[in-house]
């Protein structure tokens, strides 16, 4: 671990950015892959730490899986094929990963233990294995199954009617998963709209799933069959570069490849609704996900509430949102987002604490932060707490602060963006 030194002298960001591709999809690709009989081809993946430690799981559980760049190939005879790993599944930093992995592994004939890197060991499991074990899951885990390692012993699971009391993409993930393989029809009624990547991916592969409104209903017993999968650009990845070219003085940024799913684009509303300069080509729908280009420009940017059913489409865009907003003329409010406390850190107190070294008018509130601009920026020395989206914001906060900005711990960024610093280093050289 090391820190980075960054000193821009506030420039124009002038080009184009080919966005990596989604974390969500690109983990579900490799998990559907495996459950899936026959081969799944899968394009765009991301090579990032967090998607690696996915495939890392299945190929302990004897799945083949070959990886070519952004290219990937699984072969699978479906889950009943899978063997008993002789090691523990690491996990990594990922929370996708773990959670949805209990959930496939719950309903599976095999035994297998779950850990996650300090940070996992943290995060709380408990919204994941108490609905599993009301399905039957056989689960231990530190905290009565609060907390990692856990150990997850293969059973035979009954369909649940659930009402979600988080809105979490993660949770309804596990549970749909673990449904494939219960016994009845699973009902999950999520209290706000959730990113729906995996409906879409299901669907995809070959699963009858019904969804309306907020109601998802899937009867267990279905097989999936292997396919061909096209990851999108990553749009929480977009947002740090769309805030850059909001931003920066003299900007133009043209990045492509990103997905344009409903359920994730909170982000281009806020940046709407703020008044920035930003232009939307949608090109194609490949995999049941939208894609498309976003042009955006230096823009004079006003202050703006954002909650309610607006944060689960942005939850993990707002540390970006709350650097945007020190350059908005007049107040910002985020609220409803208690949902940042239980992130790889408590993202409220990282960016409060993180923003307010560099000189940012912002108060910290139960459930959000109030943010007052434009302010003009300083340099300073910035903690990431280990946790990328944190390292981003203070990497995209160094192009317009008065002096150079140093960031630990600068690795952790390659959970979800390896090549982050290429891509500013392409956008900033004139």
């Amino acid at each position: 671990m090391s820190d980075k030194l960054l000193n821009f002298d506030k420039p124009s960001l002038q080009g184009s950015i080919k966005i990596p591709g989604d974390k969500s999809v690109s983990h579900r690709s490799i998990m559907f892959g495996a459950i899936a009989e026959g081969t799944t081809t899968v394009e765009g993946f991301l090579q990032s730490d967090d998607c690696l430690s996915t495939i890392d799981c299945f190929s302990k559980l004897g799945v083949d899986i070959k990886v070519e760049e952004d290219r990937v190939e699984i072969k699978s005879n479906g889950i009943s094929t899978w063997k008993e790993p002789h090691e523990i599944l690491y996990t990594g930093n990922s929370g996708t990963t773990t959670r949805l992995m209990l959930g496939i592994l719950a309903g599976s004939n095999i035994s297998s233990v779950l850990i996650g890197d300090e940070s996992i060991q943290k995060r709380p499991m408990k919204r994941v294995t108490e609905p599993l074990k009301q399905m039957g899951a056989k689960l231990i885990g530190r905290a009565n199954g609060q907390y990692t390692p856990i150990s997850v012993e293969g059973s035979n699971l009954q369909a649940i009617h659930y009402k979600m009391p988080v809105a979490s993409a993660q949770v309804k993930s596990a549970i749909l998963l673990a449904a494939l393989n219960a016994e009845g029809e699973t009902i999950v009624e999520e209290i706000e709209t959730t990113r729906d990547h995996t409906e879409k991916m299901l669907s995809h592969f070959g699963v009858n799933i019904q969804v309306e409104d907020r109601m998802i209903r899937l009867h267990g017993g279905q097989k999936l069959t292997g396919t061909h999968v096209i990851v999108p650009g990553d749009i929480s990845s977009a947002a740090f570069f769309l805030v850059a070219g909001a931003i920066s003085p003299k900007s133009r940024l043209e990045l492509t490849n990103v997905g344009l799913n409903k359920t994730r684009t909170g982000i281009i509303d806020v940046l709407q609704s703020m008044g920035a300069s930003l232009t939307i080509d949608i090109s194609e729908n490949t995999s049941h996900e939208l894609i498309g280009a976003l042009t955006i420009e230096t823009s004079d940017l006003k202050g703006t509430t954002i909650g309610g059913d607006l944060i689960p489409r942005l939850i993990d865009e707002i540390p970006v949102i709350a650097l945007l907003a020190t350059q908005a003329k007049g107040k910002t409010i985020i609220k409803n987002a208690e949902e940042l406390k239980v992130k790889e850190t408590n993202r409220i107190d990282a960016v409060v604490n993180e923003l307010r070294k560099l000189g940012a008018n912002i108060t910290p509130t139960e459930d959000g932060m109030i943010i007052e601009g434009p302010t003009p920026l300083h340099g300073g020395e910035l903690l990431t707490y280990g946790d990328h989206r944190i390292g981003m914001m203070a990497a995209i906060a160094a192009l317009i602060t008065e002096g150079s900005v140093s960031i630990d711990n600068h690795e952790c960024i390659a959970v979800s963006y390896p090549n982050f610093f290429e891509h500013i280093e392409k956008v900033t050289k004139q």
